[in-house]
Formats: structure tokens, sequence, C-alpha cells
């Protein structure tokens, strides 16, 4: 007989499958030991007693809800956990796969509170469909809790500002400690006995497990659920989350958003009745406006009828087609002077006038131009004429003449220079410095060199 030689990893894989398809999920009292919070967010630690110990790995995604005083596990610490049991197969170890780890004290209630949760759930006193609805128009509200904690001074407070015509009235009980439990219940029994209340509300402040754990009690939960007035639990804060929450009708997350819940703003409704008032006065005064504009309509189709209207009428049309036409002839003439304005403009753009300017200024400017030029020219040819006289001076005879000297010419005005050019008998001019002398040509010597 062939026996099958198993491989390492095929045994630590079948004992694997063994240990959690047979053991499943366990509930684990022991002490921290060896504790490590690895860089990945997981732990790893050993619980162990006086005689064993187990190593236990819990997953980052489970750790993060783990609430302890300590924050961190402890080693020596107590705890209760919560854990599937399994083989870590690498190296063969058996360990547990922790989803839920508590202080050992806190860890037994929640097992009893996950205990009886089942039962209750089982019997069908969790169920939906069985709820009673919070009545509209609440009047009186019932409140179980103790009549000196913050809880009931909060309803209080919210109920007065929301709503101060509420009639409140207050069941006192114990919410802590042992004998908490009978005095709710006896508080919901007494609310249903006397059916003053439209709606109760079941509650208290917030606080640890073992602070709210009246609210976890069998009696209560079920004294909740037996009651005829709707109820609105409203237990601690709203992480926090006991068996009378999902016994009660509603759940509040706090005592202050239960009374929210059950409180009418009346300023709201305040504005609401004031913007109603005010939608009726807009209607009416709407209503008026057309029952009058309907009159005044029939009223004038009445006048219409009457000669005197007509003729009022035609009147009024001449003086309205009179008024039409003044206005017309006012924008044409208007129109027309803005139109001229545009083409004079036009034309003194383009008019000529600008350039006869230019070219007057021009010649006005040539003219000074010319009579400085004229006076500079004169100036120079009076210099040059001066100069020139100086110079004719120095060469005229008549410096010569004015010495005692002579100037002989003959009938043709020509200067005589030499007895050849003259003639017995011709008439000849002699100038001398302050006069002309005529004569005549009576005798001619040649004078001997």
């Amino acid at each position: 007989m062939n026996q099958h030689i198993l491989q390492v990893s095929e045994l630590t894989k079948k004992v694997r499958f063994i240990l959690e398809s047979e053991l499943n999920t366990v509930w684990l009292c022991g002490e921290v030991s060896n504790f490590i919070a690895a860089g990945s967010g997981h732990w790893y630690l050993s619980l162990k007693d006086s005689k064993s110990q187990v190593k236990c790995a819990m997953f980052k995604g489970n750790n993060r809800k783990v609430r302890l005083n300590s924050g961190l596990p402890r080693n020596g610490q107590q705890v209760l956990v919560r854990a599937k049991v399994s083989l870590y197969e690498p190296r063969g170890d058996f360990q547990l796969i922790i989803d839920q780890l508590d202080d050992a004290g806190e860890g037994f209630l929640r097992q009893q509170y996950e205990q009886l949760k089942n039962t209750l759930l089982t019997e069908g006193l969790f169920d939906p469909l069985i709820k009673k609805a919070i009545p509209k128009g609440i009047s009186t509200v019932g409140i179980v809790t103790s009549p000196t904690g913050a809880a009931v001074k909060d309803i209080l407070t919210v109920l007065k500002r929301r709503n101060p015509l509420l009639n409140v009235i207050i069941y006192p009980a114990l919410v802590q400690g042992n004998e908490a439990k009978f005095e709710i219940e006896q508080a919901i029994i007494t609310a249903n006995l006397r059916q003053e209340c439209d709606v109760l509300i079941v509650g208290r402040g917030g606080g640890s497990l073992e602070d709210l754990w009246s609210f976890n009690e069998e009696n209560v939960v079920r004294a909740i659920f037996k009651s005829k007035i709707p109820i609105i639990s409203a237990v601690g804060h709203e992480i926090d989350t006991t068996l009378a929450d999902y016994a009660a009708d509603l759940r509040a997350a706090t005592p202050s958003a239960a009374a929210e819940l059950i409180s009418e703003n009346i300023v709201e409704k305040l504005h609401k009745l004031v913007s109603l008032n005010q939608r009726i006065r807009q209607a009416n005064q709407r209503n008026y406006i057309k029952f009058k504009t309907n009159f005044q309509h029939i009223q004038h189709r009445l006048s219409l009828l009457h000669p005197a209207q007509k003729l009022n009428l035609q009147q009024q049309k001449f003086d309205d087609l009179s008024f039409k036409l003044n206005l017309n002839l006012q924008q044409t003439i208007s129109q027309l002077t803005i139109r001229s304005r545009q083409l004079n403009n036009r034309l003194l753009i383009q008019s000529p006038l600008k350039k006869i300017q230019f070219h007057q200024n021009k010649r006005a400017e040539l003219e000074i131009r010319l009579a400085n030029a004229l006076i500079i020219n004169y100036k120079n040819k009076q210099n040059q004429f001066k100069h020139l006289i100086e110079q004719l001076h120095l060469v005229s005879p008549l410096a010569t003449i004015a010495r005692g000297y002579s100037v002989t010419k003959n009938i043709k005005r020509k200067v005589i220079t030499s007895v050849a050019q003259t003639t017995i008998g011709d008439d000849i001019s002699i100038q001398i410095a302050d006069g002309i002398i005529t004569a005549e040509i009576k005798k001619v010597e040649i004078l001997k060199k």
C-alpha cells in the first residue's frame, strides 16, 4: 500500500483549513505580551495565561476601531478579543486573527451586549416594520431621564427655544448604577399608564460603555418595545449605540437632537404666517385693482356713448395730432439744423479760406522779407553810390576847375583837347567853377613845344 507523503506546505495548508473551518470565531480573554505595532499598521502580540500563550495578529483595518483608555494595548494588560483561529503557513505557527479587542472589563460587557442583541433580534424586538410613527402636532412631551443630569437641561433648552408652548412632563429615573434599569423601566410603565404625553424621550448624556449599560439591560429594552407611546431613544453621543436605540421607534444622536425632532420651530411658523398674511394682502390688493380697473373700463365705455364725449374725443384727437405735428416740425427743424451744422462743418473743413489765409500769411511774410531786402539793397546801393561819388570826385575835373581850370566843349558838347579840333567862328562853351561861358573863336594859335 502506497502512502501519500505530504509536503510541508500541504500539511500547513490542511491544518489551516481544519482550524478555520472547525473553530471559526472564538472569544478569548488573556494578558497581552510581546506587543508590536508594525510600520504597516498591523499589530502583532501574544495572549497568555498562567499555563499557555498563543500568537495573534490584528490587521490595521480592524485595529482602527479599538478604543482603549491607554490608546494602544500594553504588555500585561488583560483584554477580551474576538478572533478567528488560523495558521501562519510560512512558519507553521498556530495564531489568532483578531477582529475585535476590548479591555477585559468592557470586553465582557461587549460580549454580553452582542449575545443579548442577537437574542432580542431573533425575537423580533428590533423589527423596523413594527415601529410606531412619531405623531405630528405634538403638544406634550414626556422625558425619562435623571432630573439633575445634563441631558434634561439640553432637552428643555432646545424645546424652550423652538417651541415654548410645548408641555413637558419629566419622569425621573436614575440612568446609571444597579438600580437604574428598574427605575427606567418603571418610568416607562408609569408614562404608559397615565397617557399624559404624545411622545416619550428616553435617554441620558454621554459616557463609557459601563455608564450607558442601563440602556442595554433586557428589562429596559423590553419596556421600550411594549410601550404604547412612541419612544425616541437619545442615549449618549452620536457614536454610542445601545440596545435601547434598536428597540425604540426612533433614534436620536443626542438628547438635544431628540428635542429638535419632536419640536416644531414656532419662529419658522410665525415667519410662514407672516408670509401667508402678506400673500393674502397682496392677493386682495390685486383683486381690488382688477375690480377697480374693470369698473373704470365699464364707466369709460358708457361715457363713450355720449355726443359730448365724442366731441371731446375728436377735439382731443385734434389736439393730439396738432401736438404730434408740432413735435414732428420741431424734430424736422432740429434734424435740418443739425444737418446744416454738419454740412457747414464739412464745408469749413474743405473750404479754401485756410489755404488763402495760409498764402496771405506767406505773402505778407514775403512782402516783409522783400521790404527788408529792398531796404538792405537800397542801403547797399546808397553806400556803393557814395563810394562811387567819392571815387568820381577823386577823378572829376570839377575839383580841378575849382582851382581855376576850365573845360572847353564844342557845340556838340565834346571836350576840346586840341586846337586842331576848332575852327575860327565855332561856338564853344567854357565851364568854370561857378558857371559856363559861351564864346566864339576869333583866333587860333598853336603853341610850340
